[in-house]
């Protein structure tokens, strides 16, 4: 289901989220973005946000201790693994947190368009940017994101009955909702493993449309290597289907 925010809902002034700003959880892995770390964090906090959790997972450049220079939580998850730095993020969180938000450190991500989505928390579960939905958002996906996308959802579509429009790393999932999950993946399918079973829970799902960028400075992890784009898709097959086996043990 797609969600145009920006038509149906005024975004909120300060004061009125101030007190679900202060039970969101930020949680950004990150590998290796000296040189973008800063500007992601700094965007966070130009939107009131508080609760920043950094998760170094494996950097050799630095990275760890400029986030801890903006003023940023960090933890460490020394081995490699996208979920793995997710999940490490997600322990022991404080219990006035209800929200987590996943962001990537790259500052690919628009964090100025967070307030869209603050409207719309106390009607969805999990709530997904869709960089799909946008002019902006379509120009800086590569062709093997565009290819990746379209296969991970339309077997989705099929296999769940559900048609996400993004597999995109901006998103919001309600912290209750998260724990029921019971994520497993620890690798390039912990956000498509995520998206799965809020379908298998029946959580209220919502896609708004944000634009996307490419990364400030550095080198992709994925998109930009055609070995790793490869090897990522792969990944998104092997998920699908170990999912597929799960729901019917």
């Amino acid at each position: 289901m797609a969600i145009d925010s920006s038509q149906s809902r005024p975004e909120p002034q300060p004061p009125f989220a101030r007190e679900l700003l202060d039970s969101l959880q930020v949680v950004i892995p990150v590998r290796n973005e000296r040189l973008t770390i800063a500007h992601v964090i700094g965007q966070l906090h130009q939107q009131g946000l508080r609760r920043i959790r950094v998760v170094d997972n494996g950097s050799s450049d630095g990275s760890a201790l400029i986030a801890a220079a903006q003023v940023a939580e960090v933890l460490s998850e020394p081995h490699p693994g996208y979920g793995r730095a997710c999940w490490r993020g997600c322990l022991q969180l404080d219990p006035a947190v209800r929200w987590l938000l996943f962001c990537d450190g790259d500052g690919s991500d628009p964090i100025e368009e967070l307030p869209r989505f603050l409207p719309l928390l106390h009607d969805h579960d999990l709530l997904l940017g869709d960089r799909t939905a946008t002019a902006a958002g379509r120009a800086a996906l590569t062709p093997l994101q565009h290819w990746g996308n379209r296969l991970a959802t339309g077997l989705v579509a099929l296999g769940w009955g559900f048609r996400y429009r993004d597999l995109g790393p901006l998103r919001l999932v309600r912290r209750s909702a998260f724990e029921a999950m019971g994520m497993r993946d620890r690798g390039y399918g912990w956000t498509l493993e995520m998206q799965v079973r809020a379908i298998e829970l029946g959580l209220r799902i919502g896609e708004i449309p944000v634009s996307h960028r490419p990364r400030l400075a550095g080198d992709s992890k994925i998109s930009g290597r055609w070995r790793a784009s490869v090897r990522a898709g792969s990944v998104i097959l092997s998920t699908l289907g170990r999912l597929w086996l799960r729901r019917w043990r």
